[in-house]
């Protein structure tokens, strides 16, 4: 009985993580608690290549920066609780950065990217799945506290090489499937817009931190949406890869050894000039001499606009389970707006049956039954909303999911299928369901290939940020707007277009008593009994740009002209995160 009232191994590993965090920051030098100086500020509006160029020519130096963006990350931390983990002093003692200045570098036996310090100076935080040497690496599970990486992963070691300045550790939530940045171990992630909202998942703890301009670069990862939907959320940059394009050895997950989605690293950044550079000079470094898993594949510099031609853009207005509320419907029609006044060729995209895409997919995340990630649970350790709500489904037994199945057929047969689907695979049914992905992506790629299309336009998510705790009922089969090119492998970036308005926004009077809000599914239903542009007014709203595999400079370059052709007609979208 008496021990009952002790706490329990997860509760004293979540209460020594917190301490060891907020010991991290009480113990930190003074400096860094005091408002940014004139110099400071003006440090923070650099970009990542005018950061390197006066680096290097020592008309700033390293500890400058770090002492600004230190500043900014513990106002974020403040605002936000983005942060794991706190590298300020140990970002200046890497050795290509102490030993920084003019003229010294002199070590020929490493690859031009690197021996050049092409990121020196440039604060680059990391979320906290990617391991580097002598820090914890949780994926937001308390069995993981106390035991550090003994090495770093092969990304982190080459952007110190290159001068970065790996300065902290970001937020995610318990086993990361979530759209939620949530867990017993860090507490929960706001909006830097709105604290009563979600920074979104997994990378929930990136997207705030650079919103709040605690970073000039995110690391992150993606396999469903965990970098695009809190660039989303955030109204930051971001761009999911191919994978093999980006070093992502040496980060962990809840689902080691899940290959069938790839989950790939991701870069997220505070305005795409910088998220372009950055890619640009990680691939320039020759990642594959440090990552194994990386193809060996130069940058190419595209730049469409000086071709002349026209492009080719089709819409995919919904993913087939929640159609895009009225805010991120607007921001979706900006952009397309903003094209067709270019002379832009615009058209709907009438894909492949997305919903069968999807089903495949959840059933390849899902193929263990969520073992995995129920397994790694301390007694008394809880799963975000999001996530319990899908391990709810593959608990139950067959027979009642047979049930279920059976008396939803007619009336929801989205959910007639999902209930048919999600259980635990046998080997020959997860063979089949790969068989089956690849049917799909060579399905995609002759529709693609006879629509000639250079770029796909959609939105991230039906919805913009959502309240905490809302993702019980929108559930993480609302992710399918961008599950599906994870699961196609294709590339795809997210960038910030516009804000939610209360006036535009809105939903019909007497909407939820329509008949199209009863025909839509119950997984839609549930999305937009949480969708509210009044409370919503004022929070970022993304649209995202797709590229077929390992397209990541074309996508790049789709970006930049939507952002081109957003400033042509006066719609540009500024920043308003106020600390």
């Amino acid at each position: 009985m008496l021990l009952s009232f002790l706490p329990s191994a997860h509760q004293r590993a979540c209460a020594r993580k917190q301490q060891e965090r907020q010991s991290k920051i009480d113990s930190l030098p003074d400096k860094y608690s005091t408002p940014l100086s004139f110099s400071e500020e003006k440090i923070h509006t650099l970009s990542i290549s005018q950061l390197v160029s006066q680096c290097r020519s020592g008309t700033i130096t390293p500890s400058s920066i770090m002492t600004t963006y230190a500043k900014k990350t513990l106002m974020a931390q403040k605002a936000t609780n983005c942060i794991t983990d706190i590298m300020f002093e140990e970002a200046l003692f890497i050795p290509p950065v102490a030993n920084w200045g003019p003229g010294a570098d002199s070590d020929t036996t490493i690859n031009d990217g690197v021996h050049e310090r092409s990121l020196l100076g440039v604060p680059v935080s990391i979320k906290d799945t990617i391991a580097i040497e002598g820090h914890d690496t949780t994926v937001g599970y308390s069995r993981n506290v106390g035991h550090p990486s003994p090495t770093s992963s092969p990304l982190v070691r080459l952007l110190q090489d290159a001068g970065a300045l790996v300065h902290v550790k970001t937020t995610v939530p318990t086993g990361l499937l979530a759209i939620e940045t949530v867990s017993d171990v860090f507490g929960c992630t706001s909006n830097p817009y709105n604290s009563l909202f979600t920074a979104g998942g997994s990378t929930g703890g990136g997207g705030a931190l650079l919103a709040c301009g605690g970073s000039k670069i995110e690391v992150g990862t993606d396999v469903g949406g965990s970098v695009r939907i809190p660039a989303h959320f955030c109204g930051v940059w971001s761009l999911k890869g191919s994978a093999g394009r980006f070093p992502a050895w040496g980060s962990e997950s809840s689902m080691m050894g899940m290959e069938a989605v790839p989950i790939v690293t991701s870069p997220m950044a505070g305005n795409l000039a910088d998220l372009r550079e950055f890619w640009k000079r990680v691939i320039s470094a020759r990642p594959w001499q440090y990552d194994h898993t990386c193809i060996p594949m130069p940058w190419k510099d595209i730049n469409l606009r000086d071709e002349g031609r026209k492009l080719k853009w089709g819409v995919m207005w919904e993913d087939g389970v929640i159609p895009p509320s009225p805010a991120c419907k607007r921001a979706l029609s900006t952009v397309i707006s903003a094209l067709r006044k270019q002379g832009h060729e615009v058209v709907d995209f009438q894909p492949t049956d997305v919903f069968e895409g999807l089903k495949i997919g959840y059933q390849l995340i899902f193929s263990d039954g969520g073992q995995q990630i129920q397994e790694a649970l301390n007694p008394g350790e809880k799963l975000g909303s999001s996530s319990k709500s899908v391990m709810d489904l593959l608990g139950l037994p067959k027979f009642i999911k047979r049930i279920l199945s059976y008396f939803s057929r007619s009336s929801d047969p989205m959910s007639s299928q999902l209930y048919d689907a999600m259980h635990r695979k046998t080997i020959l049914e997860e063979r089949n369901n790969v068989a089956a992905r690849d049917r799909y992506r060579a399905e995609w790629h002759r529709k693609w290939t006879e629509e000639g299309l250079d770029f796909i336009l959609t939105v991230p998510l039906s919805l913009p940020a959502i309240e905490h705790g809302a993702s019980e009922k929108t559930t993480l089969m609302c992710v399918g707007y961008t599950l599906l090119f994870s699961l196609l492998d294709y590339t795809a970036g997210v960038l910030p277009v516009t804000f939610v308005d209360k006036n535009l926004d809105a939903l019909p009077e007497g909407f939820m008593k329509s008949d199209q809000f009863k025909s839509f599914t119950t997984v839609a239903k549930g999305a937009y009994q949480v969708y509210d542009a009044e409370k919503m007014h004022g929070l970022p709203l993304g649209v995202q740009v797709v590229g077929r595999r390992l397209e990541e400079e074309k996508v790049l370059e789709g970006m930049q002209i939507i952002e081109s052709a957003l400033h042509e007609q006066g719609s540009v979208f500024v920043n308003k995160v106020n600390l």
